[in-house]
């Protein structure tokens, strides 16, 4: 196995987002794609990372292979690369070789775990309401509500996407109306859920991978935010709902 990617910014930045909320994946690294399934310790989030082939210079998969990593020991070294290496890994022995080449060659070996399959997928959700937007402008609302509270309220009509917090002394409210830049599509008249924004917070970074979001929701249903770069990466995060009078 050789897989070197021109651009490390696609494998670095996900893996920072991601070791925010695990600790220990497993990357499967398939004849098309590396692909990583995971849940957050307390079951609340789940997040889905899928590097496609063609992110990469060189793609050598003989046949599929797991391998456990811990997150926060690979993102320090990732940490490490700058933007012009090209990002080299490679399979040695126990250990997963990671190689930055740029202005000088600088080689890494990061012990693999042996982790249990813990057999993550992704849940059968039927979703009623999407919204494309700017990633900034939804991480700055999110960040907005933080001021006044630890949860979030995101209410969804055919013309109008809302988000709102309501604290013991304060409350704040976002309307934004559907436009070019904020695309709305709906099954009904209107959908509202309310969600944590410590992990709203942890997916938001997602901002700094795409300008755009994609916002899947239902009525007091999960949330599912997905980051996209065409031909490259997907990063998709997947939060349960809170109840609205907790």
């Amino acid at each position: 196995m050789k897989l070197t990617l021109a651009e490390s910014r696609f494998l670095k930045d996900p893996i920072n987002i991601i070791s925010e909320l695990v600790n220990e994946v497993t990357l499967k690294i398939k004849g098309d794609n590396v692909e990583l399934v995971a849940m957050d310790p307390a079951n609340v989030a789940m997040v889905k990372f899928n590097l496609l082939s063609s992110a990469f210079v060189e793609y050598s998969v003989e046949k599929p292979i797991d391998i456990s990593v811990n997150l926060d020991n690979l993102k320090h070294i990732l940490r490490r690369a700058k933007s012009s290496d090209v990002l080299s890994l490679e399979l040695n022995g126990n250990k997963l070789k990671i190689e930055f080449s740029g202005d000088s060659k600088r080689t890494f070996n990061l012990a693999l775990l042996d982790l249990d399959d813990q057999g993550h997928k992704e849940p059968d959700l039927k979703f009623t309401g999407k919204v494309e937007m700017s990633s900034s402008i939804l991480d700055e609302a999110i960040e907005d509500m933080g001021v006044v509270s630890d949860a979030v309220l995101i209410g969804l009509e055919k013309e109008n996407i809302s988000i709102q917090a309501s604290g013991n002394m304060s409350n704040a409210k976002i309307n934004m109306p559907a436009s070019e830049d904020i695309n709305i599509k709906l099954d009904g008249e209107k959908i509202s859920s309310k969600y944590s924004i410590e992990y709203l917070r942890k997916m938001m970074k997602g901002a700094k991978l795409t300008d755009s979001a994609h916002i899947y929701l239902g009525n007091d249903y999960p949330l599912k935010i997905e980051y996209k770069v065409r031909d490259k990466m997907s990063l998709q995060f997947i939060l349960a709902p809170r109840v609205k009078n907790d």
